[in-house]
């Protein structure tokens, strides 16, 4: 069982099953993902964690997440 929170967790799977791509491409991909499937107060929670320092989080999901704020 992993010890991650659930917005933490499920960033790095995403960033898992695009890691064969470009980093930048990537990321792009992961924020795309995340901005049409998560619900507002899970992204809020990502941000949240990275403005904390982004603990074991996945740098092409990091990279995603700064993509998130940015405009769409």
């Amino acid at each position: 069982m992993s010890t991650l929170p659930p917005h933490v967790r499920l960033a790095n799977e995403i960033a898992d099953q695009v890691r064969h791509l470009d980093p930048d491409e990537a990321a792009a991909f992961i924020a795309n993902h995340l901005r049409s499937f998560w619900e507002r107060r899970m992204l809020h929670a990502l941000l949240t964690h990275v403005d904390a320092g982004g603990a074991d989080l996945d740098p092409l999901a990091a990279a995603a997440a700064a993509r998130l704020r940015q405009p769409a």
